[in-house]
C-alpha cells in the first residue's frame, strides 16, 4: 500500500482525536483504531515508515501514538490480513 495513503488515513484518525483533552486517551484511541481496523500489512508499513523516515508527514499526535504504542500496533507473528 502507498505510504502516503496510510499517512493521510492516520492523520484523519488523529484529527478525530485532537479534540480529546486527555492526551493518554487520544494516544490510546489512535493506536486502538489502527490496531482494530488496519490490516497487518498496513500496520507493518506505517511502522516501517516511522522507522525509515522518522514519521515524515504524520501529525505530532499520530507519531506519538505510533511510537508510544508500538507494541500494540506490531502485528503478531501469525496474524494474517483480513480477507
Amino acid at each position: 500500500m502507498d505510504p502516503q495513503r496510510l499517512i493521510h488515513m492516520a492523520n484523519q484518525i488523529g484529527a478525530f482525536f485532537e479534540a480529546e483533552t486527555d492526551r493518554a486517551v487520544a494516544l490510546e484511541g489512535i493506536a486502538g483504531h489502527i490496531k482494530r481496523f488496519w490490516d497487518p500489512r498496513m500496520r507493518r508499513e506505517i511502522l516501517h515508515w516511522v522507522d525509515e523516515n522518522q514519521g515524515d508527514g504524520l501529525s505530532a499526535l499520530v507519531l506519538e501514538a505510533i511510537r508510544t504504542r508500538r507494541s500494540t500496533l506490531q502485528p503478531a507473528s501469525g496474524e494474517t490480513p483480513a480477507r
